[in-house]
């Protein structure tokens, strides 16, 4: 088995053993088991940009912070020193959305190292101490499709509370534990804040994760938790606690325009007066 050249520095610090073999290969990542500091653990080496499948990472993208200037100028100009910096930045992504989320209780795999483009973390197994399935992989009985719903609606409360939305969820990037569904593939997580896209990102995985729990649970498909969870959490409302219906009533009261027009014009006023004391 050929074996990306990023390993070679995993190797040489100690962090890896042996590469067992190749696990996947995804739109922008090929994952490997391997053998870290004598346990099996999986790394996930990231695709170049233009091996990737993965589209529209503008809209993803909108809404991160880069601290660095210099960066930040050069990522917006799209030199080469911004691209390369752009792809640092896509990738450690994930790792800060895995991070957050592990400390806002989202099951997500654990991480030990992140070193040159490959993330080294847990593999995730079932309860015979196989590699853990994908949700797709499964036949699911009814019974079984609602109890994972109910699990996969918390778990996605869980997240948005913690500033964050997948961005992709699908049953291709939910492994099913030895404890439950554990979510990955999150270099794409957008800032559920600071991103003007996220509500519809938001409404689309709760969408995507009905739509295949309905396959076996069709009561579920007439469900409505993604619009129910994003006007709660628009609305400050929305804890880990929040009992939810799945039910969702459109508002049919008229946008007051004109009072929304006064209020933009007497900022605009208050901000010329401020300028011109200066």
């Amino acid at each position: 088995m050929k074996t990306p050249k990023s390993f070679d520095i995993l190797v040489e610090n100690g962090l890896v053993d042996e590469v067992v073999r190749q696990l996947m290969s995804g739109k922008e990542a090929d994952v490997y088991v391997v053998l870290s500091k004598g346990e099996i653990r999986c790394a996930k080496v990231y695709k170049e940009a233009g091996k990737r499948s993965f589209t529209q990472q503008a809209q993803y993208q909108e809404g991160r912070k880069v601290r660095n200037s210099r960066r930040a100028r050069a990522m917006e100009k799209n030199t080469r020193f911004g691209r390369k910096e752009q792809e640092g930045a896509w990738q450690n992504a994930e790792v800060d959305a895995l991070q957050r989320l592990a400390a806002a209780g989202v099951r997500v795999p654990r991480i030990f190292n992140y070193v040159a483009g490959v993330l080294l973390m847990e593999l995730v197994v079932d309860v015979h101490g196989d590699v853990a399935p994908r949700l797709n992989d499964l036949k699911l009985t009814p019974e079984q499709a609602r109890e994972f719903h109910r699990t996969m609606i918390h778990q996605i409360v869980l997240m948005l509370c913690g500033g964050l939305v997948h961005g992709d969820l699908s049953e291709y990037n939910v492994l099913v534990g030895r404890d439950g569904p554990v979510i990955i593939d999150l270099p794409q997580a957008v800032d559920a804040a600071g991103n003007n896209n996220a509500g519809k990102m938001f409404e689309r995985d709760v969408e995507n994760m009905t739509a295949y729990f309905g396959r076996f649970a069709p009561e579920l498909l007439a469900t409505e938790y993604g619009r129910e969870i994003w006007k709660l959490y628009a609305n400050g409302k929305l804890t880990p606690e929040t009992a939810l219906t799945g039910r969702f009533e459109e508002s049919h009261k008229q946008a007051d325009v004109k009072g929304v027009m006064r209020e933009i014009d007497s900022a605009r006023l208050w901000h010329e007066r401020q300028l011109s004391k200066g």
